[in-house]
This record gives C-alpha cells, sequence and structure tokens, in this order.
C-alpha cells in the first residue's frame, strides 16, 4: 500500500524511493504500445563524450552480438525483475542466449537484488567498490539511486542502459510512479535509455513503449506492471543491441519533468487515504 511508501537516504543525500510492489493480483494489466511508429528510428550523431565510449576504453576482444556480458546495478523489487529475467537468459543452451555472464552490483545490505543474486550464486559486488576491467561487454542499470562515474560507463563498450519507468523526457529522477500517480496521468511507458555522466535519465532512448495507466491504479500496481514491462523491454533491446545504438534518439527537449522525491512530512502520511480522495477528484 501507499503507507509502505519509504525512501532511501545514502550520505546524507535522497538517493531513490522504494515501495513495496504487488506482484500478486495485479490490477493493472499489461499492455504493450510500441513508439515505433510514433518516433521512426532515425540514426544520430553525438559527440564521443556524450554518447560513446571512446575506443581506447574497449576491450581487446568486443563481441558483435550475443550473449553479452553484463554488470546489473541495482537494489529493489523493481530492479529485481530485471535481473530475474537476466539470470534467466543466462542458463539458456541455445541460439536464444542472451547473457554469457552475469554480475551484480549492489548497496552494502539487504535487499531484494542482493538476496536474489545470493541464492542463486550470482557475484555480487559491493558498492562503491567496483573495477569491471575489461570482462563486461554492457551495463545495466535499474532503480539504483546513485550517479555512476563516467570512467566507470566507459568501461563498457555498450554503454551502461538504465531501464525507466515513464516516458522520459517526463518524469525523470528518483520518483517517476510516483509522480506519475499523483498527477493522474493518463499515460506512462517505460524508457530504455543509455546513462550518461553527472545527471540522471538524460541520454539517448533505445527504446520505449506506452503504458495506459488504468483507473484507480495504485503507485504499488503500476510500479510492478511496469518493472515487467521494462525487463521485457531490456531483454528485446539486448537481443539487437548494436542496431539500437546505431539508431538511438536524443530525448526531446520539450516536456521535461523532474519528478522529486517526497519530503519527509509528505511520504509520513497514510497514502491509502490521499489516494482515495485524490482520485476520487477525477472519477
Amino acid at each position: 500500500m501507499w503507507n509502505n511508501f519509504k525512501l532511501v537516504v545514502s550520505r546524507r543525500v535522497v538517493t531513490s524511493v522504494c515501495y513495496s510492489m504487488v506482484f500478486e493480483n495485479n490490477v493493472c494489466g499489461h499492455y504493450h504500445i510500441s513508439t515505433a511508429g510514433l518516433w521512426g528510428w532515425r540514426t544520430f550523431s553525438h559527440s564521443p563524450e556524450k554518447a560513446h565510449v571512446s575506443p581506447q576504453a574497449r576491450p581487446r576482444s568486443v563481441r558483435s552480438a550475443p550473449p553479452w556480458r553484463v554488470m546489473f546495478f541495482g537494489t529493489d523489487e523493481f530492479a529485481l525483475q530485471s535481473l530475474k529475467l537476466l539470470a534467466e537468459s543466462s542458463k539458456h543452451n541455445s541460439s536464444e542466449r542472451v547473457v554469457d555472464k552475469l554480475e551484480v552490483v549492489t548497496l552494502l545490505k539487504e535487499l531484494p537484488v542482493r538476496t536474489f543474486a545470493n541464492q542463486n550464486k550470482l557475484p555480487v559486488h559491493d558498492w562503491p567498490h567496483v573495477d569491471p576491467g575489461e570482462q563486461f561487454d554492457v551495463g545495466v542499470v535499474v532503480s539504483f539511486g546513485s550517479l555512476l562515474r563516467e570512467d566507470l560507463i566507459r568501461r563498457f563498450p555498450y554503454g551502461i542502459l538504465n531501464v525507466h519507468p515513464s516516458l522520459l523526457p517526463r518524469w525523470r529522477g528518483p520518483a517517476p510512479v510516483f509522480h506519475t500517480v499523483l498527477n493522474a496521468d493518463t499515460v506512462t511507458g517505460v524508457t530504455v535509455m543509455q546513462i550518461r555522466p553527472k545527471r540522471f535519465d538524460v541520454g539517448p532512448v533505445l527504446s520505449q513503449e506506452l503504458f495506459p495507466v488504468p483507473k484507480n491504479c495504485t503507485a504499488e500496481q503500476l510500479g510492478a506492471s511496469l518493472a515487467t514491462m521494462g525487463a521485457e523491454m531490456l531483454i528485446h533491446t539486448l537481443k539487437n543491441l548494436p542496431e539500437r545504438i546505431a539508431n538511438r534518439r536524443e530525448q526531446s527537449k520539450e516536456g521535461a519533468t523532474f519528478g522529486k522525491a517526497p519530503v519527509r512530512s509528505v511520504w509520513t502520511l497514510n497514502w491509502s487515504i490521499v489516494l482515495e480522495l485524490y482520485t476520487g477528484m477525477f472519477v
């Protein structure tokens, strides 16, 4: 429920908003409406410091097709859905296998991602002590809450992908699902993008799909649906990663909004009551 809302604070800075997800009896449903027809695929040129890692940062042997060697950065239930599909893909013994090697980076505390990694015997690295060396092709970050430094991003030949639960550039920042519900948005979605250093959620888009927000849907239910949708989009993106990168598009400069994490005076409220009052205005 909304009263399960809490903030994760690290070094006196709010890093992310976590919420209890409801994956059973999910009333949100699951819709996939591709935006390829809306945006089309276009090729963009970018300066090396913005979109591509430098040739010097590439390992001696760079794969041109899956299966990939993946380093995953994540923490909570939303991130867990993507990690589960990556782990499942790594076990396939067919040409459909997307992941060859999978290791996990997470915070030094008991979180859903760490628990799953330990249970499935995946190597775990404690943030921020991470050195991927030249052992990985691509990074994936989902609901991690910490900016990744530029030299770390450049260690991955295909950069680091991010699964974000909004139609970027709308609702950049740590609480997109919260602000989607609070602002009574009727449509949201998931964006898979390449991250850039120094700023959250501003990188080029590799994949984006729409999701109609069901009436009276809670943040937990919406978050659960978007987590499942985002995990599937991530796998599809990895299947054709070089092509997706070649056809990436910059985010629009129009319509950008930033969803700040709720302050303490807000998130200590009984959100189930607030939601009833708020959504009642639009019934």
